[in-house]
């Protein structure tokens, strides 16, 4: 039985306008997303913040929320951009940088991160009334779709900061025997003019 998984990156916020680690907030522009031309999913999915729900509903997708594909919880620098952080902890900036294991933040780490994406994806389960293939849809974020990325390929923790998710981003994978293929990666079109 094969899995067929797209991963939704959520819309813009203000939190990735200004580089900023996020809080709970909203979409910056809610009205900007076309209703979505998926297929019908077996199974839609979304993380339990604001603006993962918010895109779930603008892309017309009824997702149930999943607290495994909630953002990573980056811990006391939520709110707080990059650039302060920066300023204010270069060390442990530099060490969450570069060393997967790290939490200087006191939240999550990108391999605890990897570890529970990689939990969850595997945790899929085909469809019981499917034969082919079941479609799931996980609406989510940036940093859960890379953690989804490195899982299948099998790729080293470091190569978590190589991928670029952008807002509004399609990443298509295919599960079959335990083992993941990417299969795309796309940037979902605006609604029309």
């Amino acid at each position: 039985m094969t899995i067929r998984l797209s991963f939704i990156s959520h819309g813009p916020t203000s939190a990735l306008r200004t580089a900023a680690f996020p809080l709970d907030e909203p979409l910056s522009s809610p009205d900007t997303m076309a209703p979505s031309s998926l297929i019908r999913a077996d199974q839609c999915w979304c993380g339990p913040e604001l603006r993962t729900r918010q895109t779930a509903t603008q892309l017309s997708l009824e997702a149930s929320v999943d607290l495994a594909i909630s953002d990573c919880d980056y811990g006391r620098w939520q709110g707080i951009t990059m650039a302060d952080i920066q300023a204010s902890e270069p060390d442990a900036i530099g060490q969450w940088l570069t060393d997967p294991a790290a939490a200087p933040h006191g939240g999550e780490s990108i391999h605890d991160l990897l570890a529970r994406i990689g939990n969850w994806m595997d945790a899929l389960r085909p469809h019981p009334e499917r034969r082919g293939s079941t479609y799931v849809i996980a609406v989510t974020h940036p940093a859960v779709i890379r953690a989804g990325i490195v899982h299948a390929l099998q790729a080293t923790p470091a190569s978590f900061w190589r991928i670029d998710v952008s807002p509004l981003s399609q990443v298509d994978l295919v599960g079959r025997n335990g083992r993941w293929s990417l299969t795309s990666m796309a940037y979902l079109p605006p609604p029309p003019a």
